[in-house]
């Protein structure tokens, strides 16, 4: 760096700024620059003499090396770092500033400072948040365009949803991540933009809501009212964006049945104090007599003919109208019904009646109307209270639970066969008498003697077996026949099949997948006989049965997660040579059949199979087939050896709420989304189709799923 006046440097300085303009600067080599007089390392940036700086379109390097000088520092630069840069100042400013300034032409040519282990390093600003060694915790001490780590611990907000908002304010070659661990944000940028964002923190991380609040209930029903106030309470100006919450007016209401209470929590104390007005003018008494004691609550999760049973006999209500605190008859209709004068226990006419067959069922004081999910209460108020309290507790959303199963087969098989088969005709021409002699083994084309027949007459229905057949041909009044035959065989085999069916299923309920075949099985035929001796109207009878893969389950969700599982598993299949039998088809089939318990994600094995077999045979001639050595010429040899293994594996995982659910069912649609884009058909030319169908990917929170598969393009 050259310091100067605006119009000439002064004379002390000449020398120095020529010396440091004509020494060349190594990429990343420490820059020792001497010091001009004993002073403590790097106080130049805090004090010292102002200096005026003038680098119009000077080489980078050479500025670098001045700088270095001005703050008794060292620096590296990287192999990168290439160009001119413009530093100048119209009239002496401190130290500190000349480096500011330094760092922010720097910035604009793409490249930025950081410091590790005391050395400040320039290099391009990609690479800066890799290399950053200065890391901060809580207010940003720094400033300047130097790149630095600063960590800002949150106390009230979610570190997840300022991601978004913040993550437009820092440079695109910089990062931001959140860990909801510690609740806090992890930035890497420059010094001064990190400061700024750090008053942006500060000012949304503020308490959300004010102190929970609890109110109980006097007349009114705690599930009931919680529902309306939710409702009432959210209402207010329209969101700026469609779908999103405005801002200020969250409030949470939930109701505690134990105690009839109402839990708030609001955005803040006029919000409050707000709900707590609604509540106070929604908790009034009832309106008496019979029409006050006629309530119809309808369920969101549990069945209602099923919940009115269970509320029946818990709360001794009997069939028909003698159940307890019931009163009056009723009939159901779809019209307007006529109720009798408040106090007395008139009947309920419907105007427009309905058939018998179309009305529900139960009796007693606790109806069930099927069409709505709901049930038509008949009680008093303390009653109702109790009866209400069971309702909040059995009406909730039931568990499911997601099964991988494995199943596992592997078949082995390896054989390996030895033999040597010779023939041969002893006696000389003209002779009355000749010997015949020799040894066979097999059948069909691993036979001696059918080849040579085959041979001799040109048939080409026998072939040689498999494997290396070696044989020796002689000629016998003009014909070649077969005199020696060698035969080498190994044979391995081999299977491997996997199956995964997956299933869910809702707590305390059967579930079943069957993937297969419905084959037909003959179970009878009759055939009439005419008195002409034909057959007449012959007919079969035929039962279909599932050939394939079967899973059913039936799981229960206990107390920490704890699941006790009911299993059927059955894998079938046809045999494909019997499929002609005259009595049908006969099928291979493997079940399994257990009550398991498992823990929430854990792997069990139900159970399988393992079979290994092995088999010696050996095809001899007496007495020569055992002379050492020169007896393999007389016997033949096989050996097989095969292996089986069938293991049946299960994974239950408990699906709580609609969030697991939802991202369980994106893990799997994305699985297989990722596997028909990767199957793809190699394109070709002279091919007019040159893709498959893939899934569409999974729209944002709040748009339409698109209906038809997307298809990839060219």
């Amino acid at each position: 760096m050259t310091a100067r006046s605006p119009r000439s440097a002064p004379p002390r300085l000449l020398p120095l700024l020529v010396a440091l303009l004509m020494l060349p600067v190594t990429p990343l080599q420490a820059q020792d620059v001497p010091k001009p007089a004993p002073a403590k390392r790097g106080s130049g940036m805090s004090g010292g003499t102002p200096v005026t700086v003038n680098f119009v379109n000077a080489d980078l390097e050479a500025v670098t090396r001045a700088m270095a000088a001005m703050l008794d520092r060292q620096i590296l630069v990287d192999p990168r770092v290439k160009g001119v840069i413009t530093v100048y100042s119209e009239q002496p400013i401190p130290v500190r500033d000349a480096w500011l300034q330094y760092l922010s032409a720097l910035r604009g040519l793409g490249f930025t400072v950081v410091e590790t282990a005391g050395l400040l390093k320039v290099l391009p600003e990609p690479d800066a948040k890799l290399q950053a060694g200065t890391v901060s915790v809580g207010e940003v001490g720094a400033r300047g365009d130097q790149v630095i780590t600063q960590i800002f611990r949150l106390s009230n907000e979610n570190p997840n949803n300022l991601v978004a908002v913040l993550r437009p304010l820092i440079s695109p070659n910089n990062t931001i991540n959140a860990n909801p661990g510690n609740n806090t944000l992890v930035i890497t940028d420059y010094a001064d933009n990190l400061a700024r964002i750090g008053k942006i923190i500060a000012a949304l991380d503020q308490p959300s809501a004010t102190d929970v609040e609890v109110i109980p209930l006097k007349h009114a029903i705690a599930s009931d009212l919680a529902t309306l106030v939710q409702k009432l309470g959210e209402g207010g100006p329209a969101a700026a964006v469609p779908g999103l919450p405005v801002a200020g007016n969250t409030v949470s209401v939930l109701a505690d049945a134990r105690s009839n209470s109402l839990i708030i929590r609001a955005a803040n104390a006029a919000r409050l104090a707000s709900v707590r007005s609604l509540v106070e003018r929604l908790d009034r008494p009832g309106v008496g007599g019979p029409a006050g004691q006629i309530n119809v609550v309808y369920l969101k999760n549990a069945d209602a003919t099923k919940l009115a049973s269970v509320l029946r006999a818990a709360f001794g209500g009997g069939g028909g109208s003698s159940g307890g605190g019931s009163f009056g008859s009723s009939s159901t209709g779809t019209g307007m019904a006529q109720t009798g004068a408040a106090g007395s226990a008139g009947a309920t006419v419907a105007t427009t009646p309905v058939s018998q067959s179309a009305q529900p069922s139960t009796g007693g004081f606790i109806q069930a109307d099927p069409a709505t999910n709901s049930l038509v209460i008949t009680a008093a108020e303390p009653l109702y209270r109790q009866i209400r309290s069971v309702i909040d507790q059995l009406d909730g959303r039931r568990a499911q639970v997601f099964v991988e199963s494995m199943i596992v087969e592997m078949d082995a098989n390896k054989a390996a066969e030895l033999g040597f088969q010779w023939q041969g005709l002893l006696g000389n021409n003209g002779n009355r008498f000749g010997l015949l002699a020799g040894t066979n083994f097999s059948s069909g084309g691993n036979n001696i003697l059918n080849l040579s027949v085959a041979g001799a007459s040109g048939s080409t229905t026998v072939a040689p077996g498999t494997g290396l057949n070696l044989g020796l041909l002689q000629r016998v009044n003009g014909t070649y026949t077969l005199g020696a035959l060698a035969r080498f065989l190994e044979n391995v085999s081999g299977t491997n099949i996997l199956s995964t069916p997956n299933l869910v299923a809702l707590d305390n309920e059967e579930a079943k997948i069957v993937v297969g075949q419905n084959v037909p099985f003959v179970t009878g035929s009759f055939t009439n006989t005419g008195t002409s001796g034909s057959t007449v109207n012959p007919f079969q009878t035929v039962e279909r049965k599932d050939v394939g893969l079967t899973l059913k389950i039936k799981p229960q969700i206990g107390e920490g997660g704890v699941i006790r599982m009911t299993v059927f598993q059955e894998n079938s299949s046809v045999v494909g040579t019997t499929l002609t039998n005259q009595n049908g088809p006969t099928t291979n089939k493997n079940s399994l059949e257990t009550t398991i318990v498992a823990d929430d994600g854990q792997i069990m094995v139900l159970g399988g199979q393992m079979k290994e077999s092995y088999t010696d045979g050996e095809n001899k001639v007496p007495v020569l087939g055992d002379v050492p050595g020169v007896g393999n010429l007389f016997k033949n040899s096989s050996r097989e050896r095969s292996k089986s293994v069938m293991l049946v594996f299960l994974r239950p995982v408990v699906i709580r709420d609609a969030a697991a659910a939802s991202m369980l069912s994106l893990d799997r649609y994305e699985a297989i989304r990722a596997q028909q884009a990767a199957e793809q058909p190699t394109q070709k030319m002279l091919m007019p189709i040159n893709e498959s169908p893939v899934l569409p990917a999974v729209p944002p929170k709040g748009q339409a799923t698109p209906t038809a598969p997307a298809t990839p393009k060219n």
